[in-house]
Order: structure tokens, then C-alpha cells, then sequence
């Protein structure tokens, strides 16, 4: 198991602060809510070409216009993050 180490030392040598220690599934879980998008390399398959032609694949067979809050939801929507399905 990967652990993360932040000194005490290194972030403010005057005070007295003791050393915190992160284990690589609490870093996970901080950057999921943090809304951080993971690493490249742990979404294997994932090309924003394709994806970008999708959504606009997606839009013309919804009949979504540029500007609508439908539009948004599908351009904007974090699918890997929320669950949000981009289109009802």
C-alpha cells in the first residue's frame, strides 16, 4: 500500500506540527470529491476525439440547440464523476 508523507519540517520549520500521513485510498477519495479527474492511464479506452463526436452525434439526434440547459448538460456533465447521464 502506497502512503503519502507530509513533514512537519518541510512545510513550517518554526512550529511545532505534527507529521500527517495519507494512505493512496484516502488521496483517492480526496480528489473524487474534490472533483480532480483521475490519471489518463486509469481510464484506458478514453480518446476526447471520439468522445467530443459522440456528444455531437448526440446532439443531433436530440434535437439539442447550443445555449439550452440541455446543451449544457450535455456538454458539461461529469458522467465519471456523478453518475449523470449527459442525456435524458
Amino acid at each position: 500500500m502506497k502512503q503519502y508523507s507530509f513533514r512537519s519540517r518541510d512545510l513550517i520549520p518554526q512550529e511545532s506540527v505534527p507529521d500527517a500521513f495519507l494512505s493512496d485510498k484516502d488521496l483517492q477519495e480526496i480528489q473524487q470529491l474534490a472533483g480532480v479527474q483521475p490519471r489518463v492511464e486509469s481510464m484506458p479506452g478514453i480518446n476526447i476525439s471520439h468522445t467530443g463526436m459522440e456528444k455531437q452525434r448526440l446532439e443531433r439526434e436530440h434535437n439539442i440547440k447550443p445555449g439550452t440547459p440541455e446543451w449544457f448538460r450535455l456538454w458539461f456533465s461529469r458522467p465519471y464523476l456523478t453518475g449523470e447521464p449527459p442525456v435524458k
